[in-house]
């Protein structure tokens, strides 16, 4: 059976499920999250490219990685094991996936065009892994229960162990480093190539048994149409999809927002902040550096993912989404305000936590709202491509991180920002650099918000779709 029963109301999935769900999305997200906040600095300043060619490389690589996300749909749309159709790459490609993600953070010893080929190789074969294992992961929330208010719980959980992921990867990289640094008798700094391969094995691992614990605990237990439409059948019907369309555009600014902080953030630090800085209260000291700064960020998502399901029940998904823009826009704007003092490097990590509480709410919405556009599909269509519609939010991701990476980074070198050791940066550079971390953020929240302002599933029409749906589906066979 599905898990409607026979009065039309909906059986909540265990709590085993959910926190299985969570699993899967917090191996991805330690990878994702030192992609995101370490890699330009990593490409740029240790493995030794240049900032012109490290905003090329992702810039291409991660719209390779973004026009990959409607394949692997289609191709998890269509397979067929006892297992589901989704659930079976979390087995398949664990092992790739953990693999790919070391040799991405190994420094040959090559010279500069041949580093820049193995960093084009690794880079594509990583993004590549992760779309095939991401990607069936994302659709499966369209899968594992038929009620949008449980999607969003699903999706909180997910967001929840996401964001632990992101806490325990972003304030252990570095500590991580400078302990392999040691044990290779390294005095000088967390930048050693090895050090940095030898962490990254350590975060592989943990990657590995999470994803082989979430195929474990997780079921695929709603039917939906079989799918015997054509490929050509299935994109022409998600390119009428309006809904699609807009939540398309929100969300590729809101990952934009995101993946300009987090790329802006090392080099903030480094040259804005600089090493040594401290945050004091009392007698007590403690290093302020980009590592904390975001980590305390990833604690208050966890915050913020709390809430979703609470607040999206008082005042609906859209609007909690659209609220929730409008205060990003005004908090970032003035964290560029913010002095560079004891005082101020505080303020900043409120700023932080509220920012971070703020996108925290969102973030689950997202794979929800994607969730209720599969519904929509399967109405108004007629094919179920749940598959192709979250590989959407997944390439919406993508863009957002290849856009926001690419633009900090051309930015930088647009400005004369330096790379080398040592290197006094000029006041124009400087500014900029505090830029993006709040103007440049400010706006593209700001897009987002005028796609999310005219997104038309209101709360009130996805229970009528759902209803429909119902009717539609009947009683089916679940999968074990």
């Amino acid at each position: 059976m599905t898990n409607a029963n026979p009065a039309g109301t909906f059986q909540k999935a265990p709590l085993s499920q959910k926190i299985g769900y969570g699993f899967g999305d917090m191996s991805s997200s330690m990878f994702w999250k030192i992609f995101t906040a370490y890699l330009p600095f990593f490409y740029s300043t240790i493995f030794g490219l240049s900032l012109v060619d490290a905003t090329f490389l992702m810039l291409v690589t991660r719209i390779w990685d973004a026009v990959s996300d409607p394949m692997m749909g289609i191709i998890a749309d269509r397979t067929q094991t006892r297992w589901g159709k989704y659930r079976p790459y979390l087995l398949w490609i664990s092992i790739p996936f953990a693999v790919v993600g070391v040799l991405l953070f190994t420094t040959p010893e090559l010279g500069y065009a041949g580093k820049r080929i193995w960093a084009y190789v690794t880079y594509i074969m990583m993004m590549t892994v992760y779309t095939a294992i991401n990607v069936p992961y994302g659709a499966m929330l369209g899968v594992m229960t038929a009620d949008s208010d449980e999607k969003t719980v699903f999706s909180s959980f997910r967001m929840f162990f996401a964001y632990a992921g992101s806490f325990i990867v972003l304030a252990g990289w570095e500590p991580l480093c400078k302990m392999f640094n040691k044990m290779q008798g390294i005095e000088t700094s967390v930048n050693d190539p090895s050090s940095w391969q030898y962490a990254m094995i350590v975060v592989a691992v943990c990657c590995f048994l999470l994803f082989l614990l979430c195929f474990k605990m997780t079921r695929e237990t709603v039917k939906s149409l079989p799918k015997e439409t054509s490929v050509g059948s299935d994109l022409k019907t998600l390119f009428r999809n309006a809904p699609w369309w807009i939540l398309l555009g929100g969300v590729l600014f809101f990952n934009l927002f995101n993946a300009a902080r987090y790329t802006a953030g090392p080099f903030f630090f480094a040259s804005v902040i600089g090493d040594g800085a401290q945050l004091k209260i009392f007698s007590l000291e403690f290093l302020f550096y980009a590592g904390i700064f975001f980590a305390v960020g990833e604690v208050a998502n966890m915050a913020g993912v709390a809430m979703t399901p609470w607040i999206t029940r008082k005042i609906g998904k859209k609007s909690t989404f659209m609220y929730s823009l409008i205060l990003l826009i005004v908090l970032s704007s003035i964290f560029f305000f913010i002095p560079l003092t004891s005082g101020g490097y505080w303020l900043m990590m409120l700023m932080q936590v509220v920012i971070s509480v703020i996108t925290g709410i969102v973030s689950p919405l997202v794979w929800s709202m994607y969730a209720d556009i599969a519904d929509y599909a399967e109405l108004k269509f007629n094919t179920a491509s749940t598959g192709l519609i979250f590989s959407s939010s997944s390439m919406a991701q993508k863009f957002g991180g290849a856009i926001g990476g690419s633009a900090v980074t051309a930015i930088l070198a647009a400005v004369g920002y330096s790379t080398e050791a040592g290197a006094v940066q000029t006041e124009t550079a400087l500014t900029w650099v505090r830029a993006l971390m709040s103007f440049v953020p400010a706006a593209v929240a700001a897009a987002s918000l005028f796609f999310i302002t005219i997104y038309p599933l209101t709360t009130k029409r996805m229970k009528e779709i759902q209803a429909e749906l119902e009717v539609r589906r009947g009683a089916q066979p679940s999968e074990k």
